[in-house]
């Protein structure tokens, strides 16, 4: 019996795990890092260890600074969570061999499915349907496009799409590259990209008795760089038959390495209907919210079951009910090339209502690092309909309060409220058809961003003459000044749009110049009406950003000087690092001197887990390159500088 467990992850996943703990009586013990030394998951367990370091290399991949920390709290098992060392087989055979229990699937599964490539020798003798795979070596223009995936992993990291034979060698080594820092393996593979495939995969449960549940399955299409945003269960569309087949096989895979625990078999799926297995993820899903909702179980609960050697609960799962959807909110800025973001975490709160479900390993005051993952948060809504679930989570992200960095919460949104995601029209391409679309900033005549910088300006003049505090400012207490009317310039973040709003101020109140009423201001509330309709404005302020939450959308705006300091600019041409990172490579023979063109990669700096290029802002001459392989950066330091063919070399 598991009576102390260590959970070798951090974050939402390490709190997951230990909310059923609680429920079960089990004493947990969390590990950290020095970047998460005040982390929730740690402030979260009974017990903690520290891992000295930042890096995940040096930290939470470290199996025997794990091993030696269950040890050393007195834990008798083990749980991977997802990611990290979920999937290392090396690490599984460490905590059985320290005496203690994993909770995991046994080491010679996870042997078998490490390896993408063996993995797929394995189902074709089982008879999973699979695609074809294809020699790089020998590839031709008739086997593109190709998909590069990285052999040890997932998550995106490593993966290519490649549309033209003559990218194919710069692909494979950064493919090769990436997957070698991201999983220490560089091993890669390619198999036809099948365009407009949809992602679904099947939950399976499997005790060390014989039985195994297939727990229906998922739609995981929408995707960024080939890593999930939106997932749902059931997946939608599939007819019986289907249905059917793909449960069938992902019960002969798991059978087929004599599985024991939760596993997803994940599969593609052909435009025209037909099923393709990609891999087996012998661990937790980061999606698995979703099917314990639509099954009633706790998936974690029934992992601590199974290591106890105990059977599954019934010989069939329970029968599923209702539909449930995930969205993954990230720290991330959607229409800048996805780049990760950094700081405080001033606020994060989404609404309590029947049907939501919340995971998360921040909470408000918390710091977004530059280590890990920029994932925030999942937020799940289950209801009777897929309709109905859609709506729910549409409404709870948009009431949602987020103060911080940017984020992806606008784009899920909208993504959600899409006429291809509300008719079911999914695949893989989803986003690469509509980014532009979904992250296309307001129109400048747009009603709500210049309301929501009026109210903005109203309360910053509230809490200047009352001081801040809650309750609405009583509207006499205003100074009746007949000289121009008072303005406040903001930009809007994150598309950069600068407001300007104006009021004239009498004995009874702000009059906004563009003919608003106002009914009440105050530090951190203001209603106005405008065209008949009454707006309340929630605002929080925190140095010179002010945070507008309103019914029809959240706002976030930058207090600028009234007048541009001239000197505020970076020189013409500058390639500046937009977020901290570390260098990985440079552009093969890059140096000052060279002759560059608009767009062409030039460094490449790897982030939160995530690797970004840095392009060539116009053709031109590089005239100076202070990146250098393994130099870590700032945001904001200053990469290389590109000079335009005209312009003279500056000395």
């Amino acid at each position: 019996m598991i009576s102390t467990l260590l959970v070798a992850n951090r974050g939402e996943i390490a709190c997951r795990i230990f909310r059923t703990c609680r429920a079960l009586g089990i004493a947990t013990v969390a590990v950290y890092s020095d970047a998460d030394a005040g982390a929730l998951h740690v402030r979260e367990a009974d017990t903690a260890v520290r891992l000295p370091g930042a890096a995940p290399a040096d930290t939470y991949l470290r199996g025997d600074l794990v091993v030696r920390a269950a040890l050393a709290a007195g834990a008798d098992a083990v749980h991977p969570g997802y990611g990290f060392l979920s999937e290392n087989a090396g690490f599984a055979r460490a905590v059985q061999d320290a005496g203690l229990a994993w909770v995991g699937p046994p080491v010679k599964a996870i042997e078998l499915m490490a390896s993408k490539t063996r993995a797929k020798e394995l189902m074709a003798a089982a008879g999973v349907p699979l695609l074809a795979p294809v020699d790089p070596e020998r590839a031709t223009a008739d086997d593109l496009p190709l998909l590069l995936k990285a052999a040890a992993g997932g998550g995106g990291r490593g993966m290519r799409i490649v549309r033209e034979l003559a990218d194919l060698p710069a692909e494979l080594t950064a493919a090769a590259a990436e997957a070698a820092a991201a999983f220490g393996d560089g091993e890669v593979f390619a198999e036809p990209y099948v365009e407009r495939g949809r992602h679904v995969e099947v939950q399976v449960m499997a005790d060390g008795h014989g039985g195994v549940w297939a727990l229906g399955t998922r739609d995981c299409s929408l995707q960024r760089r080939h890593q999930k945003v939106v997932e749902e269960a059931p997946a939608p569309g599939l007819d019986d038959a289907l249905r059917t087949r793909l449960h069938e096989a992902a019960v002969a895979a798991a059978q087929a390495v004599g599985y024991r625990g939760a596993g997803t078999v994940e599969f593609l799926l052909a435009a025209d209907g037909r099923p393709y297995f990609l891999e087996m993820n012998t661990r937790l899903q980061v999606e698995h919210p979703v099917t314990e909702a639509v099954f009633g179980l706790d998936l974690v609960a029934l992992q601590l079951r199974i290591a106890e050697g105990e059977p599954l609960p019934d010989t069939a799962p329970p029968a599923p009910h209702g539909h449930a959807v995930e969205a993954r909110l990230y720290a991330e800025d959607p229409a800048r090339d996805w780049q990760p973001q950094t700081g405080a975490l001033h606020t994060l709160h989404v609404p309590e209502a029947p049907g939501l479900r919340l995971d998360t390993g921040y909470t408000g005051g918390d710091t977004i690092g530059v280590h890990y993952d920029p994932m925030l948060a999942k937020v799940i809504a289950h209801a009777p309909t897929r309709t109905e679930a859609v709506r729910l989570l549409a409404r709870a992200l948009e009431d949602a309060r987020i103060h911080g960095p940017v984020t992806n919460r606008e784009l899920l949104v909208r993504s959600l409220r899409h006429p291809d995601f509300l008719a079911a029209r999914l695949d893989t391409g989803f986003y690469d058809r509509h980014l532009d679309a979904l992250t296309r900033a307001p129109a400048p005549d747009e009603a709500g961003p210049r309301l929501a910088a009026l109210a903005a300006a109203l309360a910053d003049a509230a809490a200047r003459q009352h001081g801040p505090g809650p309750g609405p400012v009583r509207l006499g207490a205003w100074r009746n000044i007949s000289s121009q009317p008072r303005t406040k310039r903001y930009r809007a973040e994150p598309d950069g749009t600068e407001h300007e709003p104006a009021y004239r101020t009498t004995r009874t109140g702000p009059v906004p110049e563009t003919g608003e009423r106002v009914i009440a201001a105050g530090p951190d509330r203001v209603t106005l009406e405008t065209g008949g309709i009454t707006r309340h404005f929630d605002i929080a302020v925190h140095g010179d950003k002010a945070y507008v939450d309103t019914a029809g959308g959240s706002y976030t705006f930058t207090a600028l000087p009234r007048f541009t300091d001239p000197t505020d600019r970076a020189e013409p041409g500058s390639l500046l690092a937009p977020m901290p990172g570390t260098v990985v490579r440079v552009a093969d023979g890059l140096t000052a001197g060279t002759a560059v063109a608009a767009g062409q990669p030039l460094i490449w700096l790897e982030a939160m887990k995530m690797e970004h290029r840095i392009l060539a802002p116009a053709s031109g001459t590089l005239t100076a390159l202070h990146a250098a392989p393994g130099l870590q950066v700032e945001v904001g330091a200053l990469l290389a500088v590109v000079q335009d063919v005209q312009e003279e070399p500056k000395q």
